[in-house]
């Protein structure tokens, strides 16, 4: 079993100490979620394990042949290349051979009866059948298919922040690394692919690190949980929930203990100040204990908690209302007849897929964007803060208090006081001494973080939150969502976050597409099952065809096999017989085995493959035969 160990690892950023003489090891099988807040070195532990940062002290081992896969937030991808280049590129024997077939094959599409394609195809099927590359290539399109990876051809350098995220996280998932370390996987994608990757990962071979807001994928994926805090890790067995319950009987535990320290230390600062001499022995134990507890005083560092409480402004009843809107984006319809009236105390998602419209509706409340018909009307007491994707307005030379200045030195909270800006910075856990760093030096989710609290410093009484989710750490998340519970405005947001769409909304906008759009009232959960229960009714009700209609199907004009047909005529029978003694073999181990319970299973689970491959074959060659006898 393949293992990857880290010991006494050290890294520093400034003054902050990110990693402080971290030890831990990753084992095939493990899914581990790290998590932390933002800035506090997630980002930096993860390109320190993949060999893109160097760390201070410490070191990483592994085998020799140990491969690592790494999703970067932002995917550093080549823009010049093709998308299917940039998806399999690597140079594993198994990722070379599919990209070579992949491209025979292409070419030999193009032109079936050249000869030179006809051998670089029967050259990179050979390859293929060594390498036992077939299974690789079949998941690679599985891949790229459910991830909505279709224009192969296309180049990188075209495609959206989306669109690339995608292609990297294809990219990883068809290398089949030993260790897959994902940061974000979850941005940008739909609810659908979502719940595709969640099932793909509990079954997936290697290990698993990954770094995600999304508390439902975390809770679905992981039986494990490292946290990082002030440089060091605590680690916890289980999913998300079990972490949340352990994480507050050990912070709980060490609070009382850190108590009893400071309990211990004034008694004994008492008797210190006696004059104490260390007459004897027992006396000179007793002030060197002393010693060691005032040099561990207050060593429990807990992250601190977000708080939001800052005071909003009066809104009337009547916020936004749309009739009859139509809006097209370069010939793609985005409203069709809309109406959507919002009131002062609504709480709505917004769901669907990527490229549906539905950024496009919060640029229009946000009045960034006219409709082409229609009427939007804006209540005259709208005080409206837009949270969108991208951070706008930030000087990365400006400093981190400077920018919330511009708002102003201070602000009200909701129960009537008055907080200076340095007081919320820390209170949004910006520590002090960070307060006069450049924006630039931030991490994204530093920098998420800062601008939120600079809209909410502005007391806005409407949220237009575009994907509050991405690069925002759990803990800013869980205080947004009690924040949006109180808070005495309309709150509209578009995110792929479940979670989060549970916490804050009760009426969810699905957009279908093409200016289909319409209500649900309830959380985004039971919107999903219900679409989920109509999916699997809409399957049990379908029946089989009759055998005589499955045989008029088939095409009427056909007498002979095509070329690929022939090839593949040729080579089925020792494909079969092979399979047979696959299965053979593995049945013969099986028997060998004993009470080897977990070798038994992982028999037992390529026996199932073999046995369905061969049935597929079976059915295959049945077709075959039909043509090569009349």
């Amino acid at each position: 079993m393949k293992e990857l160990k880290v010991e006494n690892l050290t890294r520093t950023y400034g003054e902050k100490v990110l990693l402080n003489e971290v030890n831990f090891s990753i084992m095939e099988g493990d899914r581990i979620g790290l998590i932390g807040v933002n800035g506090s070195g997630k980002t930096s532990l993860l390109n320190t394990l993949t060999g893109r940062d160097k760390a201070e002290k410490g070191s990483i081992q592994k085998p020799k042949d140990y491969r690592i896969g790494y999703l970067m937030q932002d995917p550093e991808l080549d823009g010049d290349k093709s998308v299917f280049d940039a998806v399999f590129q690597g140079e594993t024997p198994i990722l070379k051979a599919v990209r070579e077939y992949e491209k025979a094959l292409e070419q030999l599409n193009k032109d079936p009866m050249n000869e030179t394609y006809q051998h670089q195809f029967s050259k990179a099927e050979q390859v293929m059948t060594q390498e036992d590359a077939w299974i690789a290539d079949t998941n690679a399109k599985i891949i790229l298919t459910q991830l909505g990876v279709t224009q192969l051809n296309q180049l990188v350098s075209t495609l959206s922040g989306g669109q690339r995220k995608r292609v990297g996280l294809a990219q990883v998932l068809i290398q089949a690394p030993d260790l897959l370390i994902l940061d974000e996987p979850t941005n940008h994608l739909d609810f659908e692919t979502i719940s595709w990757l969640e099932n793909y990962l509990s079954q997936y071979k290697g290990a698993l690190l990954l770094v995600t807001h999304d508390r439902y994928f975390l809770d679905r994926v992981v039986n494990r949980i490292i946290e990082l805090s002030h440089g060091d890790l605590h680690f916890y067995k289980g999913n998300y929930m079990q972490y949340v319950e352990e994480r507050a009987i050990r912070q709980e535990a060490a609070v009382q203990a850190e108590h009893k320290r400071n309990q211990l230390y004034k008694k004994e600062l008492a008797w210190m100040r006696t004059g104490a001499k260390a007459r004897t022995t027992k006396q000179q134990a007793r002030i060197d204990r002393f010693q060691d507890l005032e040099d561990n005083l207050n060593q429990v560092k807990l992250d601190g908690q977000v708080e939001v409480n800052l005071e909003g402004s009066r809104l009337g009843k009547r916020v936004y209302e749309l009739k009859d809107a139509n809006l097209t984006i370069e010939h793609k319809t985005i409203l069709k007849d809309f109406n959507l009236l919002v009131q002062s105390n609504d709480r709505i998602g917004i769901m669907g897929k990527n490229g549906t419209g539905k950024s496009s509706l919060l640029n229009i409340l946000a009045g960034r964007r006219e409709i082409d018909s229609g009427v939007c009307t804006v209540g005259e007491t709208v005080r409206m803060a837009y949270f969108t994707q991208e951070i706008e307005d930030m000087d990365p030379t400006k400093r981190v208090i400077a920018y919330l200045q511009e708002v102003g030195e201070e602000v009200s909270t909701s129960a009537g006081e008055r907080i200076s800006v340095t007081n919320l910075l820390e209170q949004f856990l910006f520590e002090r001494y960070t307060h006069g760093t450049q924006i630039g030096k931030l991490s994204g989710g530093e920098k998420k973080r800062l601008y939120l609290l600079k809209l909410l410093m502005q007391q806005p009484n409407v949220l237009l939150l575009d994907e509050p989710t991405n690069d925002l750490d759990i803990a800013t998340l869980t205080v947004l969502e009690d924040y949006i519970e109180t808070f005495p405005g309309a709150v509209i947001a578009v995110s792929h976050d479940r979670y989060f769409l549970d916490k804050i909304g009760d009426k969810m906008l699905i957009f279908e597409g093409e200016g289909n759009i319409h209500i649900h009232y309830g959380s985004s959960t039971s919107y999903l099952e219900k679409e989920q229960s109509a999916d699997q009714s809409t399957k049990s009700t379908k029946t089989k065809a009759p055998a005589k209609e499955t045989e008029e199907a088939k095409p009427k004009e056909k007498v002979k096999l095509t070329y690929m047909e022939q090839k593949e005529w040729d080579t089925i029978e020792n494909d079969i017989a092979e399979l047979e003694e696959t299965i053979d073999s593995i049945q013969e181990e099986m028997n060998q085995t004993g009470n080897d319970f977990a070798l038994l299973q992982e028999l037992q689970a390529k026996l199932t493959v073999k046995e369905t491959e061969l049935e597929n074959k079976m059915e295959r060659w049945e077709y075959l035969a039909s043509f090569t006898e009349l």
